[in-house]
């Protein structure tokens, strides 16, 4: 897929990765590019800055995701490409209070389908239409230090590939974007992006490039960082040796980080 004349609609896109996707579609001359984020001013910032249209949006709440889409639709003309790009973080593992796995349920996963649900039918009449989904590396290998990004981000993958399986042959195309550490707010206050750098920092720029190849491809599985190729097929090889090896990195990021 071309993104030249394509109506974009861009969620979490007013910093970080959904900033860069921004820029890059309206610099690969897409229609009509909409930024959407809770953070009403950064949207509109970004949206001044290449052209767009910015709007609020909190990803958590089902009604405001359909609303926008049919603004949209309403405004531009049909949504060629939507990327449901938002997401959060919450630190700790089973633990953590239920109020914080069900905020990050909401926004990790539920965006997608809630997402998919508002864009699906106008797709699916027209026989055309792109869905891409922001998870994570940690969608596919896990995130040590994190069981509510871990379980979302892996039913982020998840999803994406149901949509796939369904959809695929009525027009639909679709990718899950799974990035390691990219310098966002996210990683704002780690070492160099923490345990998920330990293939290097990159910045959303790199990942932003990684998506326009992505989509021009209509490749599945959108890896900024190709080291992650690698590790899933050694996971699927021996799961349980790459158990193993998990936890030693999980044993080595402890001892650094003073932890125990």
């Amino acid at each position: 897929m071309k993104v030249e004349r394509k109506h974009v609609l861009v969620t979490g896109g007013a910093s970080g990765i959904g900033k860069a996707l921004c820029e890059s579609f309206a610099a690969a001359k897409a229609g009509t590019v909409v930024v959407a984020d809770i953070d009403e001013a950064g949207a509109k910032n970004v949206a001044d800055d290449i052209g767009g249209v910015a709007a609020k949006l909190d990803v958590s709440n089902a009604k405001a995701i359909t609303d926008l889409v049919n603004r949209c639709e309403n405004d531009n003309g049909p949504i060629d490409l939507l990327c449901s790009n938002a997401g959060i973080f919450v630190e700790g593992g089973e633990e953590v209070v239920d109020e914080n796995w069900q905020r990050i349920w909401e926004v990790n996963v539920m965006a997608h389908v809630w997402a998919a649900r508002a864009v699906l039918p106008s797709m699916l009449a027209r026989g055309d239409g792109y869905l891409l989904n922001t998870a994570s590396a940690a969608g596919l290998l896990s995130q040590i230090g994190s069981a509510p990004y871990s379980v979302t981000k892996s039913g982020a993958v998840a999803f994406a590939e149901w949509l796939s399986i369904t959809y695929g042959s009525r027009g639909i195309k679709v990718s899950v974007l799974c990035p390691q550490a990219v310098r966002t707010k996210m990683t704002a206050g780690t070492d160099e992006g923490g345990v998920a750098g330990v293939d290097g920092m990159i910045e959303p720029e790199a990942v932003a490039q990684a998506v326009l190849d992505g989509v021009r491809d209509e490749t599945f599985l959108i890896l900024p960082h190709p080291e992650v190729q690698k590790y899933q097929e050694r996971k699927v090889a021996d799961r349980n040796r790459w158990l193993r090896g998990m936890r030693r990195l999980q044993d080595q990021f402890l001892a650094l980080s003073g932890s125990s």
